[in-house]
């Protein structure tokens, strides 16, 4: 499930890759992976839509170099000069392909930095659209992901039927942090940390306000969980 605290080492140790680049497709050959951040100073323009169950990804710049001192003047390229797909091209084809019916969507972990050397495992989402737009400067890829509901399966094929999943907002998550000092409300432990819903979204609470959003361990997150009717 998401929402759950995770270190980047932690995050690279559940992937069992390096996650030096932000976008990393086709892991184990069953799921994606992608870093998000919608803060302020984030080098890229992700953004949340549609009450925090859309994700609209920005794809990744030029790497800088001698030929690219500036990378946010160059457009995203899909294609590297030997003609293989970046990064870039291989989420952009995924999301033509299933657009055309040619295959399922594309299924994403999604893991978001919050603030320096904490990250929030945001869950699964499904690739649905990409495309080109301009910014003040050069064309860049978008690309557009639907949250849903649990951590599916990658030994089966992504269900036909979804559920939508709301995104706790990042403000709301940096608030609940600093309130409640990184600590699990019920116990103090620091480490498998998840913000939880004291009134489950199901239930009629919202992820909107920092009110009804909690820091839990993971032991106290399922005792919790198990409680609810």
């Amino acid at each position: 499930m998401g929402d759950n605290v995770i270190s980047y080492i932690e995050m690279c140790r559940r992937e069992g890759v390096s996650l030096q680049q932000g976008m990393n497709f086709g892991i184990a050959g069953n799921h994606s992976v992608i870093l998000m951040s919608v803060r302020r100073n984030a080098p890229y323009r992700d953004r949340l839509e549609d009450n925090g169950t859309i994700l609209v990804y920005e794809g990744h710049d030029q790497p800088r170099g001698s030929k690219h001192s500036n990378p946010k003047t160059v457009n995203q390229p899909e294609w590297f000069p030997s003609g293989r797909l970046t990064q870039n091209g291989k989420f952009h084809e995924a999301a033509q392909l299933y657009k055309a019916g040619k295959r399922p969507p594309e299924r994403v972990r999604v893991y978001e930095k919050i603030q320096p050397g904490i990250w929030s495992y945001n869950g699964v989402f499904h690739l649905v659209d990409s495309w080109r737009e301009r910014d003040e400067y050069r064309e860049v890829f978008k690309y557009r992901l639907i949250a849903v509901v649990g951590d599916e399966s990658f030994d089966s094929p992504p269900q036909r039927e979804i559920q939508r999943r709301r995104l706790i907002p990042t403000s709301v998550k940096l608030t609940v942090w600093k309130r409640d000092a990184g600590k699990c409300v019920l116990c103090a432990a620091t480490d498998e940390l998840h913000f939880d819903h004291d009134l489950p979204w199901s239930k009629g609470g919202t992820s909107i306000t920092e009110e009804n959003v909690q820091l839990l361990c993971a032991r106290h997150n399922l005792q919790k969980r198990d409680q609810i009717i």
